[in-house]
């Protein structure tokens, strides 16, 4: 168990655990747009961007990257034009280099029938780690590397040496001399070279490992009946651990989910009680292995997921309440019976692959089998999911716009409407969720809804491949 949690605090876990992939459900004024980006794992790095329209008329897209505030986002350079598929007219891709870490966001532009529009894309750009150089090629390089040592040496002997005797002549001690001295002294400077040049590699090597990111450490204990979270920043460029803001209405999202098997989940609301440190009352919960996970997102649109284990005695608890839920998610088929009331249907693909975008689809059904009629928005939003990797490698909170933190679309968005309010006279039977599977493996997701009796949660194991 003490392995599984190294290896989950070693994956990136920026906004999410392993998923770094970002998607996203909008509108770029009139043009409603699927957008799907995978920012770079190395700062410089180059983000892959692409951008479906959800209808036709669009002429041309473009695409910027900008820090998400600041000057820098004021004045953005100018941007790249997205390349229109030749088989799919409402399809497009580009590339953008992303020079720094921190808080960034792609600020798309769609123009056509209708006029133009906008929409910006929070991207944390932050190096998830250093890479490393093949053992192949750093073979070859190495031996390159000597033979050509090798030859300054060789070359400076030559010129000291014989290129400076008459043609047929012999070699005399003078000249051999000479060439010694000289080989020797290029020996000496290049291996001066060499030394100093892998110690100035090594120190950017070091100065390159410090900006790579390091998550926030998350602390759980527990007595009395109340969690308490304590999170530290292990050092990591300038960031706070009280600068959160709402997201939904709460500073932070816990997911805590059963272990090994996954069976029960809840999601949980903790309260700021000081600078880095939440608390929240328990529900009735058995005695376990808990996992946990949790969400926030810093006032400058930067999301982070901290990750946690913890050991829990049988808690007697309080209901839930609020905007809390959860309750025993045993997947059986795509068909879930809810705890109140009728079923949610899985209207599955016939099959998923890895690293490509999927809208994944669920619906609601009463006790009669019809469409269910009540369904409400919760949180502001007609339902949340919560996609877990069966070894807890990969853990994504999405929402029906994507995965993108309402509160980091709100900072990118300043004054934007609509982007999170989902108001509808009665909300649909149906919710979908777009993401895709970073890596392959067997999968959980937990789909949560509003209904006339309270939050309802459903589970369904889905394999990508």
């Amino acid at each position: 168990m003490r392995f599984l949690a190294a290896l989950v605090l070693a994956l990136p876990v920026f906004g999410h655990v392993g998923s770094p992939d970002i998607f996203l459900e909008g509108a770029a004024g009139p043009y409603p747009l699927f957008i799907t980006i995978r920012p770079p794992v190395v700062i410089p790095g180059v983000a892959e961007v692409e951008i479906r329209a959800r209808t036709p008329g669009i002429r041309q897209v473009r695409i910027v990257p900008t820090p998400m505030q600041g000057a820098g986002a004021k004045f953005a350079p100018t941007p790249d034009i997205a390349t229109p598929s030749k088989d799919d007219a409402q399809f497009f891709t580009g590339s953008l280099w992303m020079m720094n870490s921190g808080s960034w966001q792609i600020r798309v532009t769609a123009e056509g029938d209708r006029g133009t529009g906008q929409l910006s894309v929070p991207v944390p750009a932050l190096a998830s780690r250093t890479e490393t150089m093949g053992a192949g090629l750093g073979a070859i390089l190495a031996a390159l590397g000597l033979l050509l040592a090798a030859g300054a040496v060789a070359v400076m002997g030559a010129a000291s040496g014989e290129a400076s005797l008459e043609p047929d002549a012999g070699f005399p001690n003078a000249a051999r001399s000479r060439s010694r001295r000289a080989m020797g002294i290029t020996a000496a400077v290049v291996l001066a070279i060499l030394y100093y040049g892998n110690r100035w590699w090594n120190d950017e090597a070091a100065s390159y490992a410090r900006i790579v990111y390091k998550p926030m450490e998350m602390t759980p204990s527990f007595s009395g009946g109340t969690l308490k979270l304590e999170l530290k920043d292990p050092g990591w460029l300038p960031r706070q651990i009280d600068d959160f803001v709402p997201d939904h209405n709460h500073l932070m999202h816990l997911y805590v989910i059963a272990l090994p098997g996954m069976d029960r989940v809840w999601h949980l609301h903790p309260d700021m009680t000081s600078a880095g440190k939440f608390t929240h009352v328990l529900p009735p919960m058995p005695a376990g292995r808990y996992g946990l996970y949790a969400d926030v997102v810093h006032e400058s649109g930067l999301p982070e997921t901290m990750v946690a284990g913890i050991d829990l005695p049988a808690v007697a608890g309080k209901p839930l309440s609020g905007d809390d839920s959860g309750g025993a998610s045993v997947p059986t088929g795509d068909s879930f019976a809810l705890a109140g009331s009728g079923r949610m249907i899985f209207e599955r693909e016939p099959a998923y692959a890895v690293k490509r975008a999927y809208a994944f689809r669920f619906r609601v059904e009463d006790a009669a089998g019809k469409p269910a009629r009540d369904l409400e928005l919760y949180m502001g939003m007609p339902g949340h999911a919560a996609f877990v990797k069966r070894d807890r490698t990969v853990f994504a909170h999405v929402h029906p716009t994507g995965s993108v933190p309402m509160a980091s679309l709100a900072v990118a968005n300043p004054g934007a409407a609509g982007h999170s309010a989902h108001h509808h006279d009665a909300l649909p039977a149906e919710v979908s969720f777009p993401y895709g599977f970073p890596k392959p493996g067997e999968y959980r997701i937990f789909v949560q809804v509003r209904r006339a009796d309270g939050v309802q949660t459903a589970a369904f194991d889905v394999t990508a491949r």
